[in-house]
């Protein structure tokens, strides 16, 4: 089947295949959730599949697994797999400090875990992630179901205190109904603009009762692949930055995108 692949798709693809450089064999891998992060999947299974190697994996949300398991990835719960060597995710946005938002796929409090569970985080991204200072992306913040009136108006005060102008959560619905995350929780989505005092906000956000997590990410990633739709990949750090080069295979991308579809 083919494809007409967008920029977007085509940095995505090349991230994903430049962090199959980090895996060796005998790896315990956190596998992330969202449309970067199912390229990746993909690449990895055909890497087990072609070398053989012994990869035992633990996945961020139900969606991850079951294309995981699908593709014949042995899958197993956090608490078999006792300790994460790297966990490669997606994010919707990464500042020049590595912080994080990430949550647009519902999946932001097994993807915490996951990550603060891993010995190294790596984040592929396409250009568009990269921001000066957190906030374009709308905020998810991850709410138990009672009191959601309650929950949400606190949570709006305690912005509005922070110096945020008319914030207002908006709950995530999917196909007209309430999205549910894995955990049956229900997410309010919030258009901040620009976030200031990341670690105070966070620290805020969580001490509300009501709030099981938010999309901030901070300290947990230690590197972000940023790949682009000329093959060229540049690896940001906290130490270093370097670039690479790929050819883009336009064969493996549809064969990948029909492998993520289920065609």
């Amino acid at each position: 089947m083919a494809f007409d692949f967008s920029d977007s798709e085509k940095a995505k693809y090349i991230s994903a295949k430049h962090a199959l450089g980090s895996i060796k064999g005998g790896m315990r891998v956190g596998l992330g959730t969202g449309s970067t992060a199912s390229w990746f999947i993909v690449l990895l299974a055909e890497l087990i599949r072609k070398d053989g190697l012994n990869i035992l994996a633990t996945s961020t949300s139900t969606q991850t697994r079951i294309l995981a398991e699908s593709l014949g990835i042995k899958v197993v719960s956090l608490k078999e797999i006792n300790g994460i060597d790297l966990t490669v995710d997606g994010a919707d946005e990464f500042d020049g400090q590595l912080n994080l938002i990430k949550g647009g796929g519902g999946a932001l409090l097994q993807e915490k875990i996951v990550a603060a569970a891993s010995s190294k985080m790596i984040v592929i991204a396409d250009e568009a992630k990269r921001v000066n200072t957190l906030g374009k992306f709308p905020l998810p913040i991850e709410i138990v179901p009672f009191g959601v009136e309650t929950i949400e108006r606190n949570l709006s005060q305690l912005l509005t205190s922070l110096g945020y102008e008319r914030p207002k959560g908006v709950l995530r619905k999917k196909v007209n109904e309430v999205f549910l995350t894995d955990e049956g929780h229900y997410i309010l989505d919030y258009e901040l603009n620009k976030m200031d005092k990341v670690e105070d906000l966070a620290l805020n956000i969580n001490n509300l009762p009501g709030v099981v997590e938010h999309g901030i990410f901070i300290g947990l990633c230690d590197e972000v692949f940023v790949g682009k739709s000329n093959g060229a990949v540049d690896v940001h750090s906290n130490k270093t930055k370097a670039s690479f080069s790929y050819k883009i295979d336009l064969d493996e991308m549809s064969l990948i995108k029909s492998m993520i579809e289920g065609k």
